[in-house]
């Protein structure tokens, strides 16, 4: 399936307003709104939504330091199971890429303060094998911070 602009439409709203009912989103678009739920189960069914959340403030919930770390392997062939494992069991991490560049691996991470990051970076990071280097940026100022596509 291939979005047409209807469906394009659907994205653009339900990223700015994704507690929209059905009734509504179909009166947006100026559907019925059998043919629009219609087309937002098929846009869920095909993965082009792959879910719905609420965008949370970190800093209400006391998480005033966001970290963007860059893990290197000593050897390629170090990276495992273990490692993909001990990343998605994290909380404290929200991204892991693995990148071109200097490092293998980039993380977006968040703590509550300067020591619990170097908790976590003591208790979690260096603990994984075949880890040779781990480089930390610190955020000092959000500029910009978005989930929203360029849907159009």
């Amino acid at each position: 399936m291939q979005p047409d602009k209807t469906d394009m439409r659907i994205m653009a709203i339900l990223q700015e307003e994704g507690r929209l009912s059905n009734a509504k989103l179909a009166e947006k678009l100026s559907l019925s709104e059998t043919p629009c739920w219609r087309r937002l189960k098929q846009l869920e069914q095909e993965g082009y939504i792959e879910g719905y959340q609420a965008n949370i403030n970190r800093r209400k919930l006391g998480l005033g330091v966001l970290a963007f770390v860059q893990i290197s392997f000593a050897q390629q062939d170090a990276v495992n199971a273990e490692f993909e494992q001990t990343i998605q069991d994290c909380p404290n991490i929200l991204t892991c890429h693995n990148t071109t560049g200097a490092a293998d691996f980039l993380l977006q991470v968040v703590a509550r303060d300067l020591d619990d990051y170097s908790h976590f970076l003591e208790e979690v990071l260096r603990k994984i094998p075949g880890v040779a280097s781990i480089h930390s940026n610190l955020s000092l100022r959000e500029v910009k911070s978005s989930h929203h596509l360029p849907v159009s």
